[in-house]
């Protein structure tokens, strides 16, 4: 029987029309959305991309940057490196208008009915609950900032309401689904891209562009640095394997290159201009307590409205991990609605940032962190990425919705052998080359250098394409416009 859960309210024709309204809950689930209720345009995309990065995290990571021993100069290089990993976003986003499913059901296609079931619960749910309270943390200081400012004392009662009220904000919109998204998200770009450009008048007028450390990298130590750098920018991008979660409403005649276009330059802009913000900061202020940092280049009168620009791009970046986390929740087999999914999912995520703002060190658990989920994410991203090149794109939604044992997605006993290879290969490639919490044995030939993204990606894509070969069935579906 196929996982597709909609709300009940969903299987009524009549409401067929109504379903992806702002002003009510989602409807739909991981069930295909049919040709009559596809609407919007690609360009929405940018805006829903912009709003989740122009965020607290991007300027923690762009000031860890120079703290880790880079120049100005290189730390900027690394940052636009780093973030053209958004490319393969907008390239996976092209499989929703194709499917007219998420991309927690598309993935079928890779790892068969029941392989994609272990998919989702790590790559789709486990690590997007991680993010979501990493996020979530990162935030909370500011929020308690914003509560001290306005004359309560942050205890640890008034921390954990903050926490709840911030969460409760992000759910709300995780739950009423993918128009409030649509629709919320170009006023929240606007608003937040307003304060930063605040923030970024200021960091300009302080900054020290002829910056360099006193004691500069060279050698080995400066290449393990750059690469590592890299894999800690490109950790942002590569969480997003579920990019088609918000581009499946798209008709499937949608051109391809606009859907790659509006996703990829949504993500990549706002992403490089915060992060080199953070960058520009760290030549002038210590950015190991980025908040307290940049509150000294402000003037006083902004600082609140700063603190709160900081809160409400958490909640956008947040409200759309819940989104798919919930999905990913549904996609692992559990019959449950997706308006209780990302509640469920929310619960979890505030237990962990409870115990997160613990963390002595927060800017070491990030950094570890994103580094640690590229050794995964990488490879599955890839496995993806390569899947639709082969495809051509071409998917049929309908039949990725069947999960019996008829199924063309079923492969061997529900488990797609290529797929679950070349992740699993890509991955532990990856994991003898990371140098981040530990050390593997290749980084430690190389002298610390960590060369876990670009092997466990490369792995995984040479594992894929020839485990696939002549494996992909003869398009069923029309090829989409662009």
């Amino acid at each position: 029987m196929a996982s597709t859960f909609p709300d009940p309210r969903a299987s009524a024709p009549a409401a067929r029309s109504a379903t992806d309204r702002p002003a009510r809950i989602e409807s739909h689930g991981i069930d295909h959305i049919p040709d009559t209720e596809r609407h919007g345009r690609p360009r929405e995309l940018f805006s829903v991309w912009a709003a989740a990065n122009v965020n607290y995290l991007s300027l923690v990571i762009g000031g860890a940057l120079v703290l880790m021993g880079l120049g100005l100069g290189q730390a900027l290089a690394v940052i636009v490196v780093g973030n053209a990993f958004w490319l393969l976003t907008g390239v996976l986003a092209v499989s929703g208008p194709a499917a007219g499913a998420p991309s927690e059901v598309i993935t079928r296609a890779m790892y068969g009915v029941r392989g994609n079931r272990v998919n989702n619960a790590v790559t789709g749910w486990m690590i997007s609950v991680c993010y979501f309270a990493l996020n979530l943390a990162a935030a909370a200081g500011a929020a308690f900032a914003l509560v001290e400012k306005a004359g309560l004392h942050a205890g640890t009662g008034v921390k954990i309401g903050v926490v709840l009220l911030i969460a409760a904000a992000t759910l709300t919109i995780g739950v009423y689904g993918h128009a409030l998204i649509i629709r919320l998200y170009l006023p929240i770009t606007i608003a937040l891209t307003a304060a930063f450009g605040v923030v970024g008048y200021a960091v300009l007028r302080h900054a020290d562009f002829g910056y360099a450390p006193d004691a500069p990298l060279t050698g080995t130590a400066l290449w393990a640095t750059l690469i590592g750098g890299v894999t800690l920018i490109a950790a942002g991008p590569l969480s997003y394997t579920t990019s088609a979660d918000f581009s499946r409403y798209l008709p499937a005649t949608t051109s391809r290159r606009a859907v790659v276009g509006w996703t990829a330059l949504g993500g990549f802009l706002p992403s490089v201009v915060v992060c080199s913000l953070g960058a520009l900061a760290a030549t002038v202020v210590d950015m190991t307590d980025p908040q307290a940092a940049l509150e000294t280049m402000l003037p006083g009168w902004f600082t609140p409205l700063f603190l709160l620009s900081l809160v409400l791009g958490t909640i956008a970046i947040n409200a759309m991990t819940a989104y798919s986390a919930g999905l990913a929740l549904q996609a692992v087999g559990l019959r449950i609605r997706r308006s209780l999914s990302v509640l469920a999912d929310g619960a979890v995520a505030v237990g962990l940032t409870l115990y997160a703002l613990l963390v002595s060190n927060f800017l070491d658990t990030v950094s570890n962190v994103l580094e640690l989920t590229v050794i995964l994410l990488g490879p599955a991203m890839t496995v993806y990425a390569v899947d639709i090149l082969l495809r051509r794109n071409r998917y049929d939604g309908r039949a990725l919705m069947d999960e019996t044992r008829d199924s063309a997605f079923w492969y061997v006993a529900g488990v797609n052998p290529a797929g679950a290879v070349a992740v699993a290969g890509g991955a532990a490639v990856a994991a003898l080359c990371v140098n981040t919490a530990y050390t593997g044995p290749v980084a430690d030939a190389l002298g610390g250098v960590d060369l876990s993204l670009p092997a466990g990606v490369a792995v995984a894509a040479v594992l894929y394409a020839l485990l696939m070969r002549g494996r992909i069935p003869a398009p069923v579906t029309p090829p989409t416009a662009g």
